[in-house]
């Protein structure tokens, strides 16, 4: 499985553990964390490194906007310890990208 579509996979675990945990959906996802993905998903579709892209925590491009990334980083904050337990192959695949794929700044590896 290409970068692209594990990092979409696991943000849409994210946020649908954030979700039935903090809004109790009848389907699948209530429209607010529905309406969070499409956007999320959108974003990391038009990401600017491409494949070299580097976990948006680390980026030192910020394509969100702001009020969508408080949004998202609550996701995450949330999420992200309980994916250990609920989907570690994910958790494991994201931490690992995360050290492999730095954002660079004048050149340099950071």
């Amino acid at each position: 499985m290409i970068r692209f579509e594990r990092e979409a996979k696991t943000l849409k675990a994210m946020i649908g553990l954030y979700c039935r945990d903090h809004h109790k959906p009848q389907a699948e996802l209530c429209d607010e964390c529905k309406a969070l993905q499409e956007y999320a998903l959108a974003r990391l579709e038009r990401c600017r490194y491409g494949s070299d892209k580097p976990k948006c925590s680390a980026c030192t491009t910020h394509c969100y906007k702001p009020d969508m990334r408080d949004t998202v980083r609550d996701v995450m904050r949330y999420a992200g310890p309980r994916m250990l337990v609920r989907h570690p192959v994910m958790a494991l695949s994201h931490t690992m990208d995360g050290l492999l794929h730095h954002p660079k700044t004048k050149g340099k590896d950071l």
